[in-house]
């Protein structure tokens, strides 16, 4: 039973990990229909930004702001210089992200070298803490980055549903067209959510730097595994990419401990199952 307890937190803390990742790329998907390929690239942008902020000043909560600034500008960047010129054509820009995404990656393999690095935690977050009901410790980071998803999750569910800005992208996700046509300044409204979802992933390199450690590859981890909790949840909503992120996260953990030789058949079960019976995703909206 401890080691069940301790896989299923491990699963809830990469679930929180998925989650983090996996909503930014859920909105933009959601809202402007653009497989942005290059969101793995932000992340490990943001990771690698956090990692240099937090070497230079010290601040955990520095790096984590200036990670995920540096991703949301990027993003920004990408969507205002780069794929706003090709809206409507998915493929185009699905082709024009991946090129995106192999040059971000080029060059921060220049610049930061293809070695492995792990944010340095302040005091708080360091070593762990025991856990009453099962007598054993676990880390004090991924207790943190389970609180921290959360607090993010109810962050932008607030966004979303109770703010004039996420009504306008709820309705981007319903009919963008009509919102076109009332209107509504597209061009800006696909930067900022472009650069919200830079953000989150921004934020999210940092913590997975903290958590675990960023290297090159880190980024096509993290984008498949967006891309699987999209589908299982449902793009455009901040409540399917929870529960896309706790399926895959706890699969893949259950997957390690039990069946290591099958692991990665659970994740891709899911989503087979999950296309099978409701194409849209768990939480997702039929398209009309």
């Amino acid at each position: 039973m401890t080691l069940f307890f301790i896989v299923t937190l491990n699963g809830l803390t990469l679930a929180a990990l998925y989650f983090l990742a996996a909503t930014g790329f859920s909105l933009i998907f959601g809202l402007m229909r653009t497989v942005n390929m290059a969101h793995g690239a932000l992340l490990l942008l943001g990771g690698y930004v956090g990692f240099s902020v937090v070497e230079a000043t010290g601040s955990w909560g520095l790096g984590v702001i200036a990670g995920g600034l540096a991703a949301a500008l990027a993003g920004a960047l990408v969507q205002f210089g780069i794929l706003g010129w090709m809206q409507g054509d998915e493929l185009r820009q699905t082709l024009a992200s991946i090129a995106i995404s192999i040059i971000m990656a080029d060059l921060m393999l220049w610049h930061w070298g293809g070695i492995t690095y792990q944010v340095t935690l302040p005091e708080l977050l360091s070593g762990g803490q025991r856990l009453p009901l099962l007598g054993v410790g676990y880390a004090s980071i991924r207790l943190a980055l389970m609180a921290f998803a959360l607090v993010i999750g109810v962050a932008l569910w607030f966004l979303i549903q109770k703010t004039r800005f996420g009504a306008v992208i709820r309705a981007g996700v319903d009919d963008q067209a009509m919102l076109r046509a009332l209107g509504f300044p597209i061009k800006r409204i696909f930067i900022s959510v472009f650069a919200l979802g830079g953000m989150l992933a921004g934020m999210a390199g940092v913590v997975a730097a903290s958590a675990l450690s960023i290297a090159p590859g880190t980024d096509l981890q993290f984008l498949l595994s967006s891309l699987v909790v999209v589908i299982v949840g449902g793009m455009g909503s901040v409540g399917g990419a929870a529960l896309g992120a706790l399926l895959v996260g706890l699969a893949e953990q259950y997957g390690l401990a039990y069946a290591p030789t099958y692991g990665a058949v659970f994740t891709f079960a899911i989503m087979v199952l999950v296309l099978a019976v409701r194409p849209q995703g768990l939480l997702g909206r039929a398209e009309k």
